[in-house]
């Protein structure tokens, strides 16, 4: 798997930008085709991107290219929604290393917005038990800290987040082995507690 270092010399200390701003309004707009205006996702099972954060969008962006998470297929949800579906694989198998700066420094910078969902509030109550005993090192202020350099968790959404358990539960996304230590060791209810804890977060 690529180690990624956001470059952000070129664009920064030389004081002009390492891709056109025309070609980058077209890889925007094409990520807003899935995620939604701004990279904030209106649909469950779509998880937002605006906020992530520098480092785990390119991060995540380097994964995808080296197809090592899956890839499931998605139809565009705003924009020319007659564009056939695509993923996440396809979506950025050509970005360059300075298209993917510039696609973390665009969507990173953005503030996290937090879905609007329903949730069950005993299981979110549970939830939150399991999150600070197992997850608020690495994942703190209830999974909304950009600083921790982790995927946001608190506010995202719930479809989305049940599929990545199930890839975690399956082997077929990678994950460090102390969060595989912990998440091995809960059960589906609590898994399901943890979904709606971090539905809560609004």
């Amino acid at each position: 798997m690529k180690r990624h270092v956001l470059s952000i010399v070129p664009m920064l200390v030389l004081g002009f930008p390492a891709v056109a701003a025309a070609d980058l309004d077209a890889l925007i707009e094409d990520c807003d085709g899935c995620h939604g205006k701004d990279g904030v996702s209106e649909w469950s099972d779509m998880p937002t991107i605006a906020g992530l954060g520098e480092f785990v969008i390119a991060d995540n962006l380097y994964i995808y290219q080296d197809e090592a998470r899956p890839c499931a297929e998605s139809e565009y949800r705003i924009g020319d929604t007659s564009r056939p579906p695509t993923d996440m694989c396809k979506a950025v198998a050509d970005l360059s290393d300075d298209e993917i700066d510039a696609l973390a420094a665009h969507y990173g910078n953005m503030e996290w917005v937090k879905a609007k969902q329903e949730f069950d509030a005993e299981l979110a109550a549970v939830g939150e038990e399991i999150h600070m005993r197992d997850c608020d090192r690495c994942h703190s202020d209830a999974g909304t800290n950009p600083e921790d350099e982790a995927s946001m968790l608190g506010g995202q959404q719930m479809g989305y987040m049940r599929t990545t358990y199930e890839e975690y539960a399956a082997g077929t996304r990678e994950q460090p082995k102390k969060m595989k230590d912990k998440l091995d060791a809960l059960s589906a209810d609590e898994i399901e507690a943890l979904v709606h804890y971090y539905g809560s977060i609004q």
